[in-house]
């Protein structure tokens, strides 16, 4: 089914979901809490308030290093390989490639909003991994309305999301190398120290 033929209520679900593919969602309030972070005068904290706002700081690095890398790469990646969006499947075909075009019809493979959910998802399930099927239905529906918006093809968003998510994993790696928010487990994978807190603890 082409992009046009789905009915207006998906069209428009498809239309407002998709927003939340941008990578600024993300992006601003990790830069301004980073901001926020280095006017505060940390010496006049608490130990609770200190391990609180040291938390949210590591957890800011963490989402600009994975969403913006990933986003970095990807438009690299979109310009380099130039394939052409459905929207033009008329007239240039499935797998018609125009490398280095700079055009925007044709930066459609991999998908930049599915790289953005794929970095989302891969904090969360380094963050919350009991909880990982419900971050992954959640990331996953919102890449997949950049097929129904008529963005994409389907391996644009599965190739987005995946990358998207590799950079999430190799920061985790690097995060806990440095012994940032995650430790390093005997299966390689990093694992979520038990003093990263976001909501502070009851007294």
């Amino acid at each position: 089914m082409a992009h046009g033929q789905w009915s207006p209520d998906v069209a428009r679900l498809a239309e407002f979901f998709t927003q939340f593919g941008l990578g600024g969602w993300y992006l601003i309030p990790s830069a301004l809490l980073l901001v926020a972070a280095n006017l505060t005068d940390w010496r006049s904290l608490s130990r609770r308030a200190l391990m609180l706002v040291y938390s949210w700081t590591c957890l800011a690095f963490l989402v600009l290093s994975s969403v913006g890398l990933s986003g970095l790469t990807v438009n690299v990646l979109k310009y380099a390989i130039g394939r052409a969006r459905p929207l033009y499947f008329q007239d240039f075909g499935v797998l018609a490639l125009h490398p280095f075009a700079f055009d925007a019809r044709f930066a459609g493979f991999p998908s930049g909003h599915a790289t953005t959910m794929g970095a989302v998802f891969g904090i969360l399930l380094l963050l919350f991994p009991r909880r990982w099927y419900i971050a992954l239905v959640v990331t996953a529906c919102i890449a997949s309305t950049r097929v129904f918006v008529g963005a994409h093809y389907p391996s644009d968003t599965v190739a987005g999301f995946g990358l998207g998510c590799a950079f999430a994993l190799a920061c985790g790696l690097v995060f806990a190398r440095l012994g940032f928010i995650f430790r390093p487990a005997p299966s390689g994978l990093p694992v979520r120290k038990t003093s990263f807190r976001l909501i502070a603890p009851e007294k």
